[in-house]
């Protein structure tokens, strides 16, 4: 039933967002009744910037697009399931930024782990694939890439879908204090303080908090967030303190211009039971 009413939300939103595409674009050429075959996710990667990107796509090639954009520390791995569920009438992209999931980690001194330099990569990899205009999906780490992507093209965003995706600093709880401490000064003592948040223990944290029935939550979740290569934890802490450093919230990204005066439909979803987020910071976004 949650899986229905969230494809029935989904879909209302893309359905108002694809009457802001113009006549031409790919979304008014498709017919959501051309989609019988049963669907088929493609694991692909790009290049870009001589780093290997790596997306999952599935779709028609000329429905609509929804862009997802993973949070931390996931990749789009979290959206395997709900991938096949929208893929009947949309083309969905979901992207693993470098240094998550099937994506390169290259060394930290050769690439900046910045929220930038990821709306940076994500808009490559999307003027790649030809998609010029999307609905984005943002979740956590999804939200500041996002609306960095959507500040950079206004006019290509036809819709927002927001999960626990903070855009200002009210929206930020006790639980970011010792992080800003380390964006305060970068000092090695205070990077040191947060490696705690990038353990395993940690990571299945994240997906068992709140939760009643342990027994629907597969391990397959933190043990694949967490990583296979031995340097995965100490890329995962510079993901976190180096790139997170440099987020900036700003009211503004609740007022993206679409179209000159209007501003895309947004659906905007809060999950109380996560505590690192105040759930009053969605009035922002309205």
């Amino acid at each position: 039933m949650k899986r229905l009413v969230f494809t029935l939300i989904f879909a209302g939103v893309v359905g108002v967002a694809t009457r802001h595409a113009t006549p031409t674009s790919a979304a008014t050429a498709y017919s959501p009744s051309a989609a019988a075959a049963p669907i088929t996710v493609h694991y692909r990667s790009a290049t870009i910037d001589g780093v290997k990107v790596f997306y999952r796509e599935a779709g028609p090639a000329n429905g609509p697009v929804i862009l997802l954009l993973h949070g931390f520390p996931t990749s789009s791995h979290m959206f395997r399931n709900l991938i096949p569920t929208l893929a009947d009438r949309y083309r969905v992209i979901a992207p693993d930024y470098p240094g998550f999931g099937q994506s390169d980690a290259p060394d930290h001194t050769k690439f900046a782990y910045t929220f930038g330099h990821y709306a940076d990569i994500v808009d490559s990899l999307m003027g790649q694939l030809g998609a010029k205009n999307y609905v984005m999906y943002v979740m956590d780490y999804g939200a500041p890439v996002g609306y960095r992507l959507a500040l950079k093209h206004p006019e290509r965003v036809t819709g927002l879908i927001i999960q626990n995706g903070n855009a200002y600093v009210e929206g930020l709880t006790d639980f970011w204090n010792p992080i800003k401490a380390y964006w305060a000064d970068g000092s090695a003592k205070n990077r040191e303080a947060l490696a705690g948040l990038v353990t395993l223990d940690t990571t299945k944290f994240q997906y068992t908090d709140g939760v009643k029935d342990l027994s629907r939550i597969s391990p397959d979740n933190w043990v694949i967030d967490q990583g296979s290569r031995p340097s995965s934890a100490s890329a995962s802490h510079r993901r976190l303190s180096s790139g997170a450093r440099t987020t900036r919230f700003s009211r503004r990204w609740a007022h993206i211009p679409i179209c000159g005066t209007c501003r895309p439909p947004k659906c905007i979803f809060w999950i109380p039971v996560i505590s690192r987020s105040r759930t009053s910071s969605t009035r922002w976004h309205l």
